[in-house]
């Protein structure tokens, strides 16, 4: 078992081009397990390119919502990167109406997400959810379809940034909620990471994204994940060991 899980980063991006094994080297150095998340279908490609080629590193397969309105899922293209046995998760997909209109372009962010949840379940696959200014949307989308569907839908809410009875709703459900970097210079989910069933925590950098203490201002990396996993121990008052295992124990009955 690694020491450290960061469920969600972006090796695949742009940002890692010009020191990529270095990146990867401090991975390994740290004992540092990751999921790179893919938003269309090249950075899910090259997710899972770069995933068979280490160990540590899983790939997340998916269409991000927003990120470019003109992208779909096309599901033959997708079939063939699902065949690979290092993808472990469908997304990031959800809704975004921080950076849409929530009625113009609902039914589209719908159908998109649709499609996916549909082909996790086909696949039987959890989900990585990104939700911005859109939980209550999100949460009766998935409340429907737990009723259907119960344990096989399941997955995690990425970058969680909502209240403690949006938190609830979803543990309830199965749902897990991941904290990034942000917890460690801002206090607003103490709340959520105090009160949350340890089983339904989980720790990610969003990387290339909001570095934590003290990285902040930089840019950011999966092993920088140990500084989350610190914090959310601070936070609880518990025994940092025992957080840590957690963390990764959960990380890895999530992915299978």
């Amino acid at each position: 078992m690694p020491k450290y899980f960061d469920i969600h980063s972006h090796l695949n991006f742009r940002d890692f081009d010009a020191d990529i094994d270095e990146v990867i080297g401090r991975l390994k150095d740290t004992e540092t397990h990751t999921i790179v998340v893919g938003t269309d279908y090249e950075s899910s490609k090259s997710a899972v390119e770069l995933a068979e080629k280490h160990h540590g590193i899983n790939a997340c397969i998916g269409v991000h919502p927003v990120d470019n309105p003109s992208r779909s899922f096309d599901i033959s293209l997708f079939e063939e990167l699902v065949k690979s046995k290092k993808v472990v998760a469908i997304g990031e997909c959800g809704f975004d109406f921080f950076h849409a209109d929530r009625v113009a372009d609902f039914e589209r962010q719908e159908k998109l997400f649709d499609i996916q949840i549909n082909f996790a379940l086909e696949h039987d696959k959890p989900l990585m959810i990104h939700s911005r200014s859109a939980y209550a949307e999100l949460l009766k989308k998935l409340e429907g379809l737990n009723k259907d569907h119960g344990d096989k839908l399941r997955g995690d809410i990425h970058f969680f940034a909502g209240t403690i009875e949006e938190a609830r709703r979803f543990w309830a459900i199965g749902f897990s909620t991941s904290f990034t970097g942000v917890i460690t210079f801002a206090r607003d989910y103490d709340e959520v990471i105090k009160e949350a069933p340890i089983e339904m925590l989980m720790s990610e950098t969003d990387s290339p994204f909001v570095a934590p203490v003290p990285y902040r201002g930089k840019r950011n990396e999966p092993s920088y994940v140990s500084e989350v996993v610190k914090k959310i121990a601070e936070i609880r008052g518990e025994d940092f060991d025992t957080v840590r295992a957690k963390l990764v124990e959960n990380a890895s009955r999530m992915i299978g």
